[in-house]
């Protein structure tokens, strides 16, 4: 034996997690990319806020100067440019020519052109921090003077940032609590909507081994087709139990009188002491014992077709299967003085079968013929012929005949039609092995006897270069 360890199967991942798994994660990369897209497009917006802020800054500071001369902002607009919203904003004024008129000594300079016609963003350092710049020029008067002056106002963007960043750790927070809710909402949903599946589950657990009624309980239309297959495949175990319970009661009553008849055979035997009369009794006991066997062979032959071929099928010659049994069944027909005929196809026929199976299958057709003829049959005919993409064997007798409209009963197991020989299995095995190779068997109506016709698929011709096909032995 093998020393290295098995591989422990691998465990299926659960429903459940699957549909959260599916669910959960397309709903989570589109809840990011919101938030990444909402988090650009906050920042731009409060930029855009907040350089508003600053124009309006810039115009009250140059409204007050002009209204005060200089001297003094109004303490509304002190007010507004303490208390911005992206921190406490710098200003500085210069009047016509250029003099310094209020705000703070030195403004932050911008390294480019600034327009001096609109008003001009930059950034700038100023005193070693970055600044967010507004420079402004109207005309303007002041006192007794009249021309330009320049507005300067400034952030800190770090104090803007610093805002920016509260904003968006707020809406990181509130999408977190967004995103949780909806994987609560997503599990719980799971959990609601595979109830119907967990109460079936339980429901085929409770039922016993024997119950293998149909599933009737109402289910979501998504599981309807699982529980559809279920019923069908109950019903099917049912009928195979059916079937198997009505072979194994079939069988031991046909078992019974062949056995019934050996031992009676066999206890009488002893206190027989002429040996005329002991030959008789033992060849009986010999007959008797191979009709016995003869039917066990039978029915574990039309059981293992119809439970599971598991033979070869090789491509084979039915010209040469068929003439092999009648040459090996001619010598008996004819020691009865009977008219026995085969009729091959003048070209090979070709088929892919088990030869043995369609050997039993012809064999079973002849002997019924001669079993059950009655004194009236003085011919059987074999004959093969090609019908398009079938192959057919017909064997037919000038017997007693099967009544055309008792054709199903007679491919019944075990059914006869007469009281005589026979173990009544010898069409149905027939039925069966054409079955097993996709043909079929059927009764024609025919004046006088029995018309058996089987048909079997044909198959493509071999190839040239492949070996000729072997006979079977």
């Amino acid at each position: 034996m093998s020393d290295r360890p098995q591989a422990k199967p691998q465990k299926a991942m659960s429903l459940r997690m699957r549909l959260f798994l599916v669910i959960l994660p397309p709903l989570l990369l589109v809840s990011v990319m919101l938030g990444i897209w909402r988090f650009k497009a906050a920042q731009d917006t409060s930029e855009e806020l907040f350089d508003r802020s600053l124009l309006s800054a810039a115009l009250a500071i140059s409204r007050d100067v002009s209204i005060s001369d200089g001297d003094a902002l109004s303490p509304s607009t002190r007010s507004f440019i303490s208390d911005a919203g992206g921190g406490e904003i710098f200003y500085h004024v210069t009047g016509p020519g250029g003099y310094y008129v209020t705000g703070y000594a030195y403004p932050p300079r911008s390294e480019q052109a600034v327009n001096s016609d609109l008003p001009s963003y930059y950034l700038a350092d100023y005193r070693g921090e970055e600044m967010r710049v507004l420079r402004m020029t109207e005309s303007k008067t002041i006192g007794n003077l009249s021309g330009e002056i320049v507005v300067t106002v400034w952030q800190r963007v770090s104090d803007r940032q610093a805002f920016a960043r509260d904003l968006a750790l707020r809406a990181i927070a509130l999408m977190g609590g967004l995103i949780g809710a909806l994987t609560f909402t997503i599990w719980f949903g799971v959990q609601v909507g595979l109830r119907p599946l967990n109460d079936l589950q339980q429901a085929i657990r409770r039922r016993s081994p024997d119950d293998l009624g149909r599933i009737r309980r109402p289910v979501p239309t998504e599981v309807a087709g699982v529980v559809q297959t279920l019923n069908r495949l109950f019903g099917q175990v049912q009928d195979s139990i059916e079937s198997h319970q009505a072979f194994i009661s079939d069988a031991a009553h046909q078992l019974r009188n062949p056995a019934a008849a050996l031992l009676a055979l066999a206890e009488t035997l002893p206190d027989v002491k002429d040996p005329a009369e002991r030959a008789l009794r033992e060849a009986e006991l010999i007959a008797a014992a191979r009709a016995s066997a003869r039917l066990a062979d039978q029915l574990l032959s039309l059981e293992r077709l119809r439970y599971g071929y598991d033979g070869a099928m090789t491509r084979c010659d039915l010209n040469v299967v068929v003439r092999d049994i009648c040459q090996r069944l001619a010598p008996v027909a004819l020691s009865r003085d009977l008219d026995f005929s085969f009729e091959p196809c003048p070209e090979p026929l070709w088929v892919n079968a088990d030869h043995v199976l369609i050997g039993e299958a012809i064999a079973n057709l002849i002997e019924n013929a001669l079993r059950h003829g009655g004194p009236s049959l003085t011919k059987i005919a074999v004959r093969i012929l090609h019908e398009q993409d079938r192959v057919v064997v017909v064997v037919q007798d000038d017997g007693i005949g099967i009544p055309f409209d008792q054709a199903d009963v007679a491919f019944r197991r075990f059914s006869q039609l007469r009281h005589g020989e026979g173990t009544g299995l010898g069409l149905a095995i027939v039925e069966q092995v054409m079955r097993t190779h996709g043909g079929s068997a059927r009764l024609e109506q025919t004046e006088k006897g029995t018309c058996v016709r089987l048909e079997l698929p044909a198959a493509a011709l071999p190839l040239a270069e492949e070996p000729a096909q072997a006979e079977p032995e």
